[in-house]
């Protein structure tokens, strides 16, 4: 059976002026329906990249991701957002939440740039990260641990077969991290592949495989 995100022999080159520096290095990696794969690695070892390439918003200059067996690199920019928007939830450190909207309606307006029908109901979605009664709070008056669980909630509301985090637990107090990383264990339960960057042991251990980055390499 194909991986939900398979990445073959990905390159990614930067130029700082003269100089050119390789952020990824023959990256190869895939992560199966129903697990959790954390990646970490020191800053500048090339998460970052990575990430921004599996998600399509970054095109490598060598090797292929795919979704589901469908490549997804090098396609024109509008076919990459259509396929992120129906089959990829993100979740950053910097959370992903329209400030002026309320939890509800930032949501509502994930599953409306998908296109089509919503795969589940708001509310459903918003009890299952244990936000139902804040619906009606705007991102500001949430807490920390409310932002994050906010944020997985627009990152799923589509059903996503791949779920992608940077760092979702960076800048939460133990507590709330925990809750994060329960409710990823649970996406990948419910048959997503799960990928998250992260510095936190916590997380790590909570993964079934964990994929250490130094210099824009890989070793498992």
């Amino acid at each position: 059976m194909t991986a939900p995100l398979e990445a073959t022999n990905l390159y990614r080159f930067y130029h700082a002026g003269d100089d050119e520096v390789l952020a990824l290095r023959g990256v190869s990696l895939s992560v199966e329906a129903g697990e959790v794969v954390a990646v970490t690695g020191p800053s500048g070892s090339g998460k970052s990249t990575l990430l921004a390439c599996l998600a399509g918003l970054d095109d490598p200059d060598g090797g292929m991701v795919q979704l589901g067996g469908r490549p997804i690199s090098r396609r024109p920019e509008p076919e990459r957002a259509r396929v992120r928007s129906r089959n990829i939830g993100m979740l950053y450190q910097s959370v992903n939440l329209l400030e002026h909207l309320t939890v509800a309606a930032n949501v509502r307006v994930v599953q409306r740039l998908a296109g089509r029908g919503p795969a589940r109901p708001v509310h459903e979605i918003l009890d299952s990260v244990g936000l139902a009664a804040r619906a009606g709070a705007r991102p500001s008056h949430l807490s920390g641990g409310e932002m994050a669980r906010a944020g997985l909630a627009v990152a799923v509301a589509n059903d996503p077969q791949v779920v992608l985090a940077d760092e979702p637990t960076g800048e939460l107090d133990a507590g709330s991290a925990q809750r994060v990383v329960h409710l990823l264990v649970e996406r990948a339960a419910a048959g997503a592949a799960v990928l998250v960057v992260t510095h936190n042991e916590a997380v790590a251990s909570a993964a079934d495989r964990v994929l250490k980055m130094r210099d824009g390499a890989l070793s498992s």
